[in-house]
C-alpha cells in the first residue's frame, strides 16, 4: 500500500521548491503505456503549465488538490477564460474534471501544493499535449507574466 500523507508530500514539495520549473511528478503508474496514468504533482508559485489540449487521442483529465490552493481554468480556441475553479480542500472544491479538446491550464496559487491527477493513457509526449499557440512556450520570459495576468483577470490571490 501507497500512503499518500504528510510524510510522503514533504519531501516532494521541497524537491519542487529547488527545480527550476517550480515543479515535480511523482507517478504511481509503472510505464508509459499504461491505460490509466497516476501522479502527484508538486507545485510551487509561479511554475508554468502551458495551455493545452488532449486530442488525437482524446483524453479525460482529473485533478484532485491534496495541499494548497491551485486554480484549473479553461480556455476557448483563442485563449479567452471560459471557465474555472480554485481547488482547496479547506473550501470544500476538491477537484474538478476536464473533457478531452478543452484548452486548460493549471496555476499554483499557493507554496508546498500537490495536486492528484488521473488521466486517460498511454502517454507519449509526441502526442499527450497540444499546446496553445496563444500562450507563451514554456521557458520564455512571459510565462510569469501570463499567469499573472489570468490571476488578475480572475482575482485570484497568489501566495508568494
Amino acid at each position: 500500500m501507497i500512503k499518500i500523507n504528510t510524510e510522503f508530500l514533504d519531501p516532494l514539495s521541497e524537491k519542487a521548491k529547488k527545480l527550476p520549473r517550480k515543479r515535480i511528478n511523482y507517478n504511481f503508474h509503472s510505464q508509459a503505456d499504461d491505460l490509466l496514468q497516476r501522479m502527484l504533482h508538486g507545485m510551487e508559485p509561479h511554475t508554468y503549465v502551458r495551455p493545452h489540449k488532449h486530442e488525437n487521442p482524446d483524453k479525460v483529465e482529473a485533478f484532485f488538490c491534496l495541499r494548497g490552493r491551485v486554480a484549473v481554468v479553461e480556455f476557448d480556441a483563442e485563449g479567452t477564460i471560459v471557465d474555472s475553479i480554485v481547488l482547496d480542500n479547506t473550501t470544500g472544491n476538491f477537484g474538478c474534471e476536464i473533457l478531452p479538446r478543452t484548452w486548460h491550464s493549471i496555476i499554483c496559487l499557493e507554496p508546498n501544493s500537490v495536486v492528484y491527477e488521473v488521466k486517460n493513457g498511454p502517454y507519449n509526449p509526441i502526442d499527450d499535449k497540444n499546446f496553445a499557440s496563444w500562450a507563451p512556450k514554456e521557458g520564455d520570459e512571459n510565462a510569469v507574466d501570463f499567469i499573472d495576468e489570468i490571476c488578475r483577470k480572475l482575482n485570484f490571490l497568489q501566495k508568494l
